[in-house]
């Protein structure tokens, strides 16, 4: 797995989520369970992660659709 986006905003990761499921790449989001534990204040960044031979594809797809991506 290949970290694809980390952001604090929830809505941003179920857009990307979104895009991708319907590209047909799978993800997986990490970090979930720490976002609510620190009470869902969103100082804790959530990470969406894809398969190393997706990545590329994946990160095409989130930058057509003006998703800022990481490094």
């Amino acid at each position: 797995m290949k970290q694809l986006l980390r952001t604090t905003d929830p809505t941003v990761i179920a857009f990307a989520k979104a895009l991708l499921q319907g590209e047909g790449i799978d993800c997986f989001e990490m970090d979930v369970n720490m976002s609510v534990l620190e009470g869902s204040i969103g100082i804790l960044p959530r990470r969406l992660m894809v398969r190393e031979e997706d990545h590329a594809r994946a990160a095409r797809v989130l930058q057509d659709n003006d998703i800022a991506l990481d490094g």
